[in-house]
């Protein structure tokens, strides 16, 4: 791990997070450039995944949950972000495919439900992974870290926007500005700076659960006279929130279970731990294709012994339609700019699934060019979020970004129609107004129904929310004069306003989409959260000090079996009298953590560590005299 200074004193890092479907990580940009913040073992990727004990409450993140996501299926929670800002009925299509259970929650929100009847948001599973990535952040920097800029899908609409808000929030952070995963990525590949001649730039996103594809136009400081920043601007985007390297496993998947169906003559019942073992085989499998011709599958499954080998060629037949999805994207955010293929100066390759080779294949054909992948595609995401941090902290003023919505937004009108007031691909920060009125006599109270998507009807848009204009003196139908204005913030997120001209009379309130939790859902998770700290403190601790046992134990016990026999009786009884009180609090405290005061804990494994002293020096010395005796030997 390289170290890091700490902060200068009374500075206030902004970081950047990329909060993603598989893995996520936290960055900072200063003076040295960007760059990824390790953690104390040196690693700089944490995995989105996060296990829940019994009652609830998360007790493992990261490299840790996803190692024991077989043993633990139903409570261990993966792939989270498909489930922000969705509905009970959006998350269908992936039940099926997950370890765990959904229900369908408050605000017709898709929930978690864990193994012993509990239920949790995806927005406080993604806080518990925005946490730890705080709380690496601080630790790296020697301060903490209150302000974030975090990434999303460039075509995450508002109520997936506002999820990961409440999700910044209740992990005690400031998500000070939401950026456009591909518009990060191209301000950490710093697209123009120092180059002579303005450029148009395709930044290829494609991740584990999502696809963006984002048409730039780069114009250096250079080219304007007397600028001192570099001009990043959104010309347009399109994707999918529902495409990414998650598919191909599935892929993977179906194919093993459709060739298990044809052994055992009927579609295999698979238990949650059997899913979650196929699907981590899927993704061993993927990844193993991206880097050779063939991966061997092997597993023994009902009394049956399912062995094949699956070829490249086999797997890229099997992934081919949503690689095409995939340019189908590219082609429509092309259209939108009003750009032809080899208008594209260059193509930037973002995200794990751009490694698969098919994908980069045929995204070098439809742009005429080799795609650039000079930096690792994990991690460019979280760069361009930290250089985004930099700006909104004043540390850097040489690039000005200027990103567009990715989703027309309107208001529906009678009939069941939608009135576009902000058109997607619109620059953001964007402000519309459009004047309506009523269409019955005496109406004296409006309904303002707010719309998200690029169909005419409302059948076919989503719902972000609805409020109403109340107190209108009654009027005939077409007289009242009602105002309505649409403001989105440069993080993509929508508030609306109404005044009756005629009366006076107005309302305003920043969007709660239908699928996001409600303010009094995110004051009362931050409640429990500040109620339960000094509890969750606790827990963390005991945590820490029962892996931390685990490894005293292992060294002390392999030590011990090694020398065994130079120990004396009395001394040896005293190591294992020592490792047995510890070993029995660990086994205590895994049972029921709330059972064993961390003190407890602590001082047993202090005990051992000062008892095994003198167990290292003999082993020190006993090496010492082997050395010496081979040495004489070979004189």
């Amino acid at each position: 791990m390289t170290p890091v200074p700490p902060s200068p004193a009374g500075a206030d890092p902004v970081v950047g997070i990329d909060l993603g479907t598989t893995n996520s990580l936290v960055a900072l940009a200063d003076a040295s450039g960007p760059r990824i913040l390790e953690g104390p073992a040196g690693g700089r990727i944490v995995p989105s995944v996060v296990r829940y004990d019994e009652r609830g409450r998360p007790i493992a993140i990261g490299d840790e949950a996803r190692e024991h996501a077989v043993e633990h299926p139903e409570s261990t929670i993966s792939s989270v972000k498909r489930l922000m800002g969705r509905s009970l009925a959006d998350a269908e299509a992936d039940a099926p495919f997950l370890s765990y259970s959904l229900v369908e929650g408050e605000g017709d929100t898709a929930r978690v439900r864990l193994p012993e009847g509990g239920v949790v948001s995806a927005q406080e599973v993604s806080a518990v992974i925005l946490g730890e990535l705080k709380r690496r952040a601080s630790e790296a920097l020697g301060t903490e870290v209150r302000r974030a800029v975090v990434t999303v899908p460039a075509y995450f609409d508002d109520a997936q926007r506002q999820a990961t808000r409440d999700a910044g929030r209740l992990a005690g952070l400031e998500i000070v500005r939401i950026v456009n995963e591909p518009t990060a990525a191209a301000l950490a590949y710093g697209l123009g700076l120092g180059e002579k001649t303005p450029e148009t730039v395709a930044v290829f996103d494609l991740g584990g659960g999502t696809f963006d594809i984002s048409i730039l136009s780069v114009i250096p400081a250079s080219e304007h006279p007397g600028a001192s920043t570099d001009f990043f601007q959104v010309l347009s985007t399109a994707g999918d929130t529902h495409l990414g390297g998650d598919d191909a496993d599935r892929a993977i998947l179906d194919l093993v279970v459709g060739e298990l169906a044809d052994s055992l003559g009927k579609t295999p019942r698979l238990t949650a731990n059997q899913r979650q073992a196929l699907r981590l085989l899927a993704e061993r499998t993927k990844i193993t294709l991206s880097e050779r011709e063939e991966a061997s599958i092997d597993l023994s499954f009902a009394g049956v012994e399912y062995e094949r080998t699956l070829t490249r060629a086999e797997f890229e037949a099997l992934i081919d339609p949503w690689v095409e999805r995939a340019l189908d994207a590219c082609r429509r955010a092309l259209r939108d700019a009003k750009l032809g293929a080899s208008d594209i100066d260059r193509v930037v390759m973002v995200g794990g699934s751009t490694r698969i080779p098919l994908v980069r294949r045929r995204v070098a054909e439809l742009f005429e060019s080799e795609p650039y992948t000079a930096l690792n595609p994990d991690e460019v995401v979280a760069l361009g979020a930290a250089v985004q941090g930099a700006i909104m902290a004043g540390l850097k003023t040489d690039a000005l970004l200027l990103d567009v919505i990715p989703l027309s937004l309107g208001i529906e009108t009678v009939g069941g129609a939608v009135a576009k007031l902000v058109v997607r691909n619109s620059t953001l920060p964007a402000r519309a107004t459009e004047m309506f009125s009523t269409s019955v006599d005496g109406q004296t109270s409006i309904k303002l129904h707010v719309l998200q998507g690029e169909r005419e009807m409302v059948a076919d848009c989503r719902s972000l929310g609805t409020f109403h204009l109340r107190g209108i003196p009654p009027m005939p139908a077409g007289i009242p004069q009602l105002e309505v204005e649409f403001l989105v913030d440069a993080s993509g997120v929508l508030s609306v306003s109404a005044v009756e001209k005629r009366s006076g009379k107005r309302a305003a309130l920043q969007i709660v989409p239908n699928h996001g939790l409600s303010a009094e859902e995110v004051d009362r998770i931050e409640a429990e959260s500040f109620a339960h700290a000094r509890e969750d403190m606790q827990r963390h601790r005991v945590v820490d000090l029962i892996a931390n046992g685990r490894l005293d134990l292992k060294w002390i016990g392999e030590r011990l079996e090694k020398i065994a026999g130079d120990l004396d009786p009395g001394y040896r009884a005293e190591v294992e009298t020592s490792a047995g009180v510890l070993r029995s609090l660990i086994e205590q405290a895994e049972a029921d953590w709330s059972s064993v005061e961390p003190e407890r804990l602590h001082s047993a494994k202090e005990d051992l560590d000062r008892v095994s002293v003198r167990m290292h020096e003999i082993s020190i010395a006993k090496s010492l005299r082997e050395d010496a005796a081979r040495a004489d030997a070979g004189s």
